[in-house]
């Protein structure tokens, strides 16, 4: 990982110009709440393309498409209408105009979202829309996800892998589900290695860091540093660093 100073700043901080960042990494590294934090400090836009995931595996559920069926799901992929919205305070989502922000949260969308997001079908849709977001983003955009630098945005200003250890995702993961026993921790880890094995191992845009890609380790950092870090990273990339 590059080393950087770390000094958290509360006031505002700008790039000189439009610059797309891709961040991508496993769950539980901290991508969502780095790059929603990294977009509102640089008054850039904000794309979270799991969130679109979620929301087509939401609307197959909703419509009793059968999710292990993916000929069907690529039948269906064209059919619900996702429109995200980039303002990093206050990211949104819609499906066919309906909210569908705590849909998509549930334990059902989440067991389901691998085999949906594996479809080539559900990949060349959601890829086609999250370039055309990006391309129209006027002062550039954060998008996180886990094939932003290697197949979404592979001509992204700047791409950074977000790691961290198993036991420290798990951590949390769990901190977020409100999971305190040692037994929940675990299923909690087990789920989230099931999550980066079918993820790294599907044929279509599989998980993985890009060959130029700054990887960093968030195992040992605080949400601010990994912040900082982020931030001055974009900062010297613009500044020709």
């Amino acid at each position: 990982m590059r080393k950087v100073s770390v000094t958290v700043e509360t006031a505002a901080r700008t790039v000189p110009a439009a610059v797309i960042v891709g961040i991508d990494g496993p769950s539980g590294t901290g991508k969502s709440s780095t790059s929603k934090a990294v977009a509102a400090k640089l008054g850039l836009r904000y794309l979270d393309t799991g969130a679109q995931y979620r929301a087509i595996t939401w609307w197959m559920l909703t419509n009793g498409i059968d999710v292990n069926d993916a000929a069907a799901v690529a039948e269906a992929a064209a059919k619900p209408a996702l429109v995200s919205g980039t303002d990093p305070a206050a990211p949104t989502i819609t499906v066919d105009g309906a909210d569908a922000a705590g849909p998509i949260r549930t334990p059902e969308v989440t067991a389901a979202v691998s085999a949906v997001s594996a479809v080539p079908e559900v990949r060349a849709r959601l890829t086609e829309l999250q370039r055309t977001i990006a391309a129209d983003a006027p002062r550039g955009i954060v998008v996180e996800g886990r094939d932003i630098g290697t197949t979404v945005l592979p001509d992204a200003h700047l791409k950074i892998f977000l790691t961290a250890s198993e036991a420290a995702r798990a951590a949390r993961r769990s901190g977020e589900l409100g999971v305190k026993s040692a037994s929940e921790v675990a299923a909690t880890q087990a789920a989230l290695a099931k999550r980066d094995a079918a993820d790294s191992g599907r044929k279509t845009s599989p998980l993985a860091k890009a060959a130029d890609a700054v990887e960093v380790d968030t195992t040992e950092l605080t949400l601010d540093q990994v912040i900082e870090c982020v931030v001055t990273l974009i900062e010297d990339k613009q500044q020709g660093a």
